[in-house]
């Protein structure tokens, strides 16, 4: 053998060694971009995933916070209504629209004889010593008449609000309606007819049932439609119905109803959405305020006396404190309290001239 030869199949063997040691190396990077795609693609798909997620959920959340966003709007609105009847309810004309009823003011004034001197007195800028001034009498009036007509009437307004409460709610129950509407009827007339029972002065059941039943028409040609729209029925429809057919009883006979104004008053307002203290503060406040009108047409105050009065911390001490004494007098507790009210509104009928109808 040649030296060429052997030569030559050296380098052979050696070109085959150097291609066997360089293969694996090839192999193993490969291998390792394969790796390197393979961890891309499953970067890419988790990150899809998440995307398909929060596109689904947001998808889905107006489904979900819509019957949220609808219940604070429907919330919002009784809110609105409840503050829109508040105000209506809190107006010292209602029912009547007009100030006709003194509540035994004009009689305590004619009987109270230096307290008229004392108004005429003033009026001419005279006053002489010792005797009361206009504002002074009124000031002597005013908590008398606010603590008698609370511990009378109060206890009342508050038993005819729970009970058109209970129908209230009763009356998202279709078939319960019905008798829940009768179990109201009949409270609302046992409650006017113990109210009737306890006055004893004929001037002022007389001024109770005028506004009763004024302020009957008014639910029912202005607050009704409203108000009894969500419900099956107006749910003083038969309380009207009993008092229209009571009007004129038979000879011998006692009505069955009379429509006073307290128990009314509890049942409009609780109708309204007012709750049991907005009720109690809106009726002895309205009460507040018709004295302090009659007042005024009596010459007692002027018209920003009148205003200085009714936004003092006086004024806002008797409501308070008129309306925590009656909280808790149940119905058969209530009663007059100041007797010598009843007395002056009595004795109003006996005056020679009057300006107001109690």
């Amino acid at each position: 053998m040649s030296a060429v030869a052997v030569h030559g199949g050296l380098a052979q063997d050696a070109s085959l060694a150097s291609a066997a040691t360089h293969l694996p190396h090839r192999s193993s990077t490969v291998g390792s971009d394969i790796d390197q795609e393979i961890a891309d693609l499953e970067a890419r798909l988790h990150a899809a995933k998440q995307r398909r997620q929060q596109q689904s959920a947001s998808s889905q959340t107006p489904s979900t916070q819509a019957p949220q966003i609808s219940q604070s709007v429907e919330q919002r609105l009784q809110l609105q209504q409840q503050q829109h009847f508040l105000f209506l309810l809190s107006d010292s004309a209602l029912p009547l629209g007009s100030f006709a009823f003194s509540s035994g003011l004009e009689s305590f004034l004619a009987h109270d004889k230096a307290a008229a001197v004392a108004t005429l007195a003033a009026a001419a800028n005279a006053l002489p010593k010792g005797l009361k001034s206009g504002p002074a009498a009124f000031g002597a009036f005013l908590p008398l008449s606010i603590t008698s007509y609370a511990h009378s009437s109060l206890p009342f307004v508050l038993s005819a609000h729970d009970a058109a409460i209970a129908v209230r709610a009763a009356a998202a129950d279709l078939p319960s309606a019905p008798l829940a509407l009768d179990t109201f009827t009949s409270t609302l007339a046992v409650l006017d007819d113990t109210f009737d029972a306890t006055i004893i002065c004929t001037v002022g059941r007389r001024a109770s049932v005028a506004q009763g039943r004024a302020l009957l028409s008014v639910w029912e040609r202005a607050f009704a439609p409203v108000l009894a729209a969500s419900m099956p029925q107006d749910p003083l429809r038969p309380f009207s119905l009993l008092v229209k057919r009571s009007s004129n009883p038979p000879p011998g006979t006692l009505s069955d109803a009379s429509a006073h104004i307290p128990p009314l008053f509890g049942a409009v307002a609780a109708f309204a959405g007012l709750d049991r203290r907005q009720t109690a503060d809106v009726f002895i406040l309205s009460h507040v305020k018709a004295l302090v009108s009659a007042a005024v047409r009596a010459n007692l105050l002027g018209p920003y006396q009148a205003q200085k009065l009714l936004a003092s911390a006086h004024v806002q001490k008797l409501v308070v404190q008129a309306v925590e004494g009656a909280w808790s007098v149940a119905v058969e507790d209530a009663g007059q309290t100041m007797p010598v009210v009843d007395l002056w509104m009595g004795r109003h009928e006996m005056l020679y001239s009057r300006i107001f109808n109690s």
